[in-house]
């Protein structure tokens, strides 16, 4: 089981996740052009994925993938609220296969088992998934408010974690942004602050733990050196073990074994 990103952040978010001959996108966010130039990156095909699974309707997670997903005919899961707000990105003209999830029901995609699972962020029925092949466990979760205790029972005891920075608290109350913004930012339906995340990993069985990576990183209001020290003082690791989802870069291929 591997994974890497082909970006993360505001300007645009993708993740793909592989078992065995199974592979599955995590939200696109990107121009059908974009989300090319970084699968080759990663020396992906679109007829390689069996299907693209999006979390919400924002244009960063979702812009991009039904066109995507129409011209290269991949299968689409989504909750039936991310459906109902996504009418402006579906293709008037399309064949897509849309499968609606609940975001408590688990499901499988080929060798890839995924488990959805809510999360409190200002979208329609936004969900977040843990990926599994039955014994290793990818947990991400981006685009979030606030930390619940089914979001840390979900998470816990995974191999690998994706986990949202988007800012830091300090940052974004001296930054750029209005005021309304930042109250949605950095309220109970907007983004994690370092030290929520850190948190939240303090909750966590973190005792198989091979890779964590901070994502979703605000390019006004945080660092990533910010991120990586919060989430190190939890695992009481070096900083550079914490690893980044860059938002032009993403993230090369992770295996966990």
């Amino acid at each position: 089981m591997r994974f890497a990103s082909l970006g993360s952040g505001s300007a645009g978010n993708a993740l793909v996740v592989e078992v065995n001959q199974t592979r599955l996108m995590l939200d696109c966010g990107f121009s059908i052009k974009e989300t090319l130039a970084r699968m080759a990156r990663l020396n992906l095909q679109p007829d390689e994925l069996a299907g693209i699974v999006i979390t919400h309707e924002h244009d960063d997670h979702a812009g991009g993938a039904f066109k995507f997903a129409a011209k290269y005919k991949i299968p689409v899961w989504l909750t039936y609220g991310t459906f109902k707000m996504s009418s402006r990105y579906i293709p008037t003209q399309h064949d897509l296969q849309l499968n609606v999830v609940d975001s408590h029901s688990e499901f499988s995609v080929g060798d890839i088992h995924v488990q959805p699972y809510p999360v409190p962020h200002d979208a329609r029925e936004p969900m977040q998934c843990v990926f599994s092949d039955g014994n290793h466990k990818l947990g991400v979760l981006t685009d979030v408010g606030r930390t619940t205790p089914h979001i840390a029972e979900t998470l816990s005891g995974c191999k690998a974690l994706v986990l949202e920075c988007n800012h830091d608290a300090s940052m974004l109350q001296a930054g750029p942004y209005s005021w309304a913004l930042k109250k949605r930012v950095g309220g109970d339906l907007g983004h994690l602050e370092n030290q929520d995340s850190a948190n939240l990993l303090s909750k966590l069985d973190n005792s198989q733990l091979q890779h964590i990576l901070a994502a979703h990183l605000s390019a006004k209001n945080n660092t990533p050196a910010l991120a990586k020290a919060s989430l190190a003082k939890v695992l009481s690791c070096q900083d550079d073990w914490i690893g980044i989802a860059d938002q032009l870069e993403g993230f090369d291929w992770r295996v966990i074994t």
